[in-house]
């Protein structure tokens, strides 16, 4: 009896700390898979702060941009504006200084036999009419021959009777009305316009390369 009693003992005491042991394995094998899934949680936190850091970089990226896009549009505007104030500034300075030319008689002449010169010899005609306005017209007509011979024209080229709406200069055409050169102020003026838009242009881009190194770095 006592030697079954023993063995009972032994059984329970084998099974008793078999099970401890399994308890202790599932303990620790509990323990490790909390550790992972914490480290998994912490990696996915990381990973979840990770892009919201991002997208709130590429939300302030995408802003920059937008305010940068603004600004390069307010200034293109202000260029715009700028450059059409700058023309029409240049226009009026010039044709202010025209009215001037066109009344003093010791400088404006010589232009008109300048003028009348380049037109004559770029059309190849030899019968060819001049038109000019109507002060003009009353102070060449009288000496028009001269005039013709002073500038060399080395062509035929009558004076027109019917003045023509000029601020000055003249108007040169073929006998038959089809070849013209408009060396009117406002004809010559029209013919630069473009160059002083250009001169205007080269000026504002570089000033504006400059400004845009505000916003570019």
């Amino acid at each position: 009896m006592n030697q079954q009693t023993t063995r009972i003992e032994d059984l329970e005491s084998a099974l008793l700390f078999r099970a401890e042991a399994l308890a202790d394995e599932y303990l620790n094998g509990a323990e490790r898979l909390r550790g992972q899934i914490m480290e998994d949680a912490n990696k996915m936190l990381r990973l979840r702060e990770e892009r919201e850091i991002l997208a709130a970089k590429a939300g302030a990226e995408r802003l920059y941009r937008q305010r940068v896009q603004a600004a390069e549009i307010k200034m293109q505007e202000e260029l715009d504006h700028l450059r059409w104030t700058l023309v029409q500034s240049v226009l009026e300075d010039v044709n202010s200084r025209l009215a001037q030319l066109a009344g003093d008689d010791d400088a404006y002449l010589p232009l008109l036999k300048r003028l009348l010169s380049q037109g004559a010899g770029a059309i190849e005609r030899e019968e060819l009419t001049a038109h000019v306005n109507q002060r003009d017209l009353a102070q060449l007509a009288p000496r028009w021959a001269d005039i013709v011979k002073e500038a060399g024209a080395g062509k035929r080229v009558t004076l027109s009777p019917q003045p023509i709406e000029t601020a000055g200069g003249l108007l040169i055409e073929s006998a038959d009305g089809r070849i013209r050169v408009d060396n009117t102020f406002e004809g010559r003026m029209e013919r630069l316009q473009a160059e002083m838009y250009r001169a205007i242009n080269e000026r504002l881009f570089a000033s504006a390369e400059h400004m845009g190194a505000l916003f570019n770095g």
